[in-house]
């Protein structure tokens, strides 16, 4: 995800914007240090989009140590400017990804809209270039087939930057159901309260159907793809119901192309309907209610508003021995866990404390970067999976359907055997 505007071109950056006039700082990595970073053994990544998500970048820049970003492309020049800010003057910037250096790379990260996303994965594959993609995969279901497919053909490494797989609330929830403390796992519920929804997804591209399909990717992908994992099996069908209640009816509207997050965001206003500002097209929902039948027979459901006062999610898992629910979702949060009777919430069999970690997400953006590169190097399996980000897709795209339907129950379409066994191998032939 990122916070800049629209990409480049059709496999570009990100927001529109003129080159950087400076060519001397445009190609300041130079042959010289291009070679250096070959001889110091680092992987080379190019950085497509320096919008929100750039912290990751600064992640995988860790010169001498292991990997380093060595390009970043951006159609916005402020978001360049601050890429050679931030990563260092020998940092090679260009607009569009035609620009990019190519032979000297040898993998890339795409942290542009998720509009961009499967075209630019495409075009990095076909290069050769090990590609972390941000999530969603992609914004439809063909595209993501299509995008697994390319990776098969290619022989190219591909990961998805699904970080909640990293973070300790869901490490330790899986954990638990692993311990078969409650029992076998028949039912997860998931609540998400999106209390930052008005600044975060409907003040920018966000709010429009034609760059993210449906909130329930941009913001679902995450607990669909943890509501599978916790599960142990992929959803099979999916029926919802979803409405735009709140933010339609906010007439105060700007182009916001000008700007990012960091400029607007602010946590004085409320309620949500004093928002202003928001984005001149909305067309997606603001509240969504998905119901999931998942292979195994587990039953699962997931609710995602964007109009509450506080933002977290809380995971329920119920087995047929007790269940376990997160109360609170950051470090320092507790998770309760129920294995005998009892008749208040308030006597739980026990409690334990979610661990606190280094970084953002609790720890999970570290974990993930690192997860990357050494998957990018070496290969062989990841905690993340781009099987399971394309279910996340799969599951999030059909549930949308029906609630633009009739709210009724829809398949989500099978992958081909083959290639789920290859990406089961770790992407080995």
């Amino acid at each position: 995800m990122s916070q800049h505007g629209e990409a480049a071109s059709e496999v570009g950056g990100e927001e529109a914007g003129d080159a950087i006039g400076d060519e001397a700082a445009r190609d300041a990595i130079g042959d010289e240090a291009a070679r250096e970073v070959v001889d110091r053994g680092d992987l080379r990544i190019a950085v497509i989009g320096y919008g929100l998500r750039r912290n990751l970048a600064r992640l995988a820049h860790r010169p001498g140590a292991g990997s380093v970003v060595s390009a970043v492309c951006d159609r916005s020049e402020r978001a360049r400017t601050e890429a050679v800010g931030e990563l260092g003057p020998g940092l090679h910037v260009v607009s569009d990804v035609s620009e990019l250096p190519v032979g000297e790379l040898d993998a890339v990260m795409i942290l542009t809209p998720d509009q961009t996303h499967a075209a630019l994965a495409t075009w990095a594959l076909d290069q050769g270039l090990a590609t972390f993609c941000e999530k969603p995969l992609t914004t439809s279901v063909d595209d993501a087939d299509a995008l697994l497919h390319t990776a098969y053909r290619t022989g190219t490494r591909l990961y998805v930057g699904h970080n909640m797989r990293h973070m300790p609330v869901v490490r330790q929830l899986r954990a638990i159901v692993a311990s078969g403390e409650i029992g076998r796992v028949r039912a997860i519920w998931c609540r998400h309260f999106v209390g930052e929804g008005g600044d975060y997804y409907f003040k920018d591209w966000h709010a429009e159907r034609r760059n993210v399909g449906t909130l329930l990717l941009q913001k679902g992908a995450h607990d669909l793809d943890v509501i599978h994992w916790l599960a142990g099996g992929y959803t099979k069908a999916v029926s919802g119901i979803g409405d735009l209640a709140v933010y339609g009816d906010v007439t105060d509207r700007r182009d916001n192309s000008d700007r990012l997050l960091f400029d607007w965001h602010s946590r004085d206003t409320w309620p949500p309907t004093a928002q202003r500002e928001l984005n001149p097209v909305i067309d997606v929902e603001d509240i969504s209610m998905l119901n999931l039948q998942l292979e195994g027979g587990v039953l699962a459901s997931y609710q995602q508003c964007h109009f509450t006062p506080d933002y977290w999610r809380s995971y329920t898992i119920i087995g047929d021995a007790g269940r376990a629910e997160n109360i609170g979702d950051a470090g320092g949060d507790q998770i309760a866990v129920w294995t005998s009777r009892h008749s208040s919430a308030r006597e739980p069999s026990r409690v334990e404390t979610i661990e606190i970690g280094e970084g953002g997400h609790g720890g999970a953006d570290p974990a993930l970067i690192a997860e990357f590169v050494r998957f990018a190097r070496e290969g062989g399996a990841t905690e993340v999976s781009a099987i399971a980000a394309r279910q996340a897709v799969a599951a999030a795209c059909r549930g949308a359907e029906s609630i633009r339907g009739d709210g009724g129950l829809l398949a989500v379409p099978e992958l081909d055997p083959e290639l789920v066994a290859y990406f089961d191998r770790g992407q080995r032939r």
